[in-house]
């Protein structure tokens, strides 16, 4: 399988905050944001794989920052390291203010993503290769990720979460 690069997964979004999208404070609801932001990594993840891809989990979201009515978001989503079968994306969320245009990062989110063929049966995807710096690291932090993950449902002992003991030794 031909390795990839985060940048031929990269996929960015851009909409507007509508009435109908926002709580009673005028603000976006979360619940709008992730189907954005699971939107953007879903196409992000078949980038990738050129798969089926389903939504394995939500591993991370942080809500830094109100995104209010009228806004300008955009969802930028890469795969940030493959797996198996599985892919990990990170996603930035930007505002853009309405008078000066300056964007500044509102969000963050990671969902994990499993390629399947046509019977929902895993596929395997092609591995990745990062080339920028913070690449390197949401690759490097990704491994620590999935062995948490595996750690906290019992699908590992401690032993084995190499990534996760060398971070203490």
């Amino acid at each position: 399988m031909e390795i990839k690069t985060p940048s031929q997964s990269c996929t960015t979004i851009t909409d507007l905050v509508l009435p109908s999208e926002t709580n009673p404070i005028g603000n976006m609801f979360g619940g709008e944001l992730l189907a954005r932001m699971d939107r953007a990594a879903s196409i992000a993840a078949r980038r990738h794989s050129r798969r089926i891809v389903v939504t394995a989990s939500v591993n991370h979201v942080a809500f830094n920052k109100m995104i209010p009515l009228g806004s300008v978001v955009t969802v930028e989503a890469k795969v940030s390291r493959s797996f198996k079968s599985s892919m990990e994306v990170f996603m930035d969320v930007w505002i853009e203010d309405r008078e000066s245009g300056i964007r500044s990062k509102a969000n963050e989110g990671i969902y994990t993503f499993v390629a399947v063929d046509e019977m929902g049966n895993p596929v395997p995807v092609p591995p990745l290769t990062p080339e920028s710096e913070l690449e390197k690291i949401r690759y490097d932090a990704a491994l620590r990720r999935k062995q948490l993950s595996l750690l906290l449902a019992g699908k590992i002992k401690p032993e084995a979460a190499t990534e996760l003991k060398a971070l203490f030794d």
